[in-house]
């Protein structure tokens, strides 16, 4: 037997995220960025060991996505952009957040919303990277190579491609994402 269950966050409820964000982010403050990756990889790591649902192993993807965005040498994400993912990911550095992550059943539910409102914060982002990522894959499929060894063989030969998809990126954020909902990025500021 399985249940379905329909979730809708208001503003309020929402507040009590980016209430959290920020908490997470000054308890990261004194992290490296590397600490904060390493922290974040780490949920991806343990959740396998737990029976968790397919709707947070599906959110739990995405994290994965925010995580190569920082890690990716080939993308070079710039350090503004770069800031942007990392405080999205403190989140994640702290496995007792709202709700402690070795909870059975609902102890991932708050990542999992976390994880969809920085995935809505970073579209841009993610989608840039994306692309960049389709972009590697298919030069490096066309040239019989593997697209790792592009990141240090070709660095020079992807620049371009790479300053063109930091710039859709950023025209994509000016665009504004998601100009029809109400709720808007709060989230992540960068000092």
């Amino acid at each position: 037997m399985s249940l379905d269950i329909t979730i809708q966050l208001g503003d309020e409820d929402l507040d009590h995220f980016v209430e959290a964000m920020q908490r997470a982010q000054v308890k990261a403050a004194g992290l490296s960025a590397q600490q904060i990756v390493d922290a974040a990889s780490k949920l991806l790591v343990d959740v396998p060991t737990t029976k968790i649902p397919e709707f947070i192993k599906d959110r739990l993807d995405k994290l994965d996505q925010m995580l190569q965005l920082v890690v990716d040498e080939g993308y070079g994400l710039p350090d503004e952009d770069r800031k942007r993912v990392l405080s999205c990911l403190a989140y994640f550095a702290d496995p007792q957040d709202i709700i402690p992550d070795n909870v059975p059943v609902i102890g991932f539910l708050d990542d999992a919303i976390m994880i969809e409102l920085c995935v809505r914060e970073l579209k841009p982002e993610i989608d840039s990277y994306g692309d960049f990522v389709l972009y590697r894959n298919q030069e490096a499929a066309r040239r019989g190579v593997d697209p790792a060894s592009l990141k240090t063989q070709r660095v020079d030969w992807l620049e371009t491609r790479r300053l063109e998809a930091h710039e859709a990126m950023r025209s994509r954020r000016r665009e504004g994402y998601g100009s029809g909902s109400s709720w808007a990025p709060t989230l992540f500021r960068t000092r």
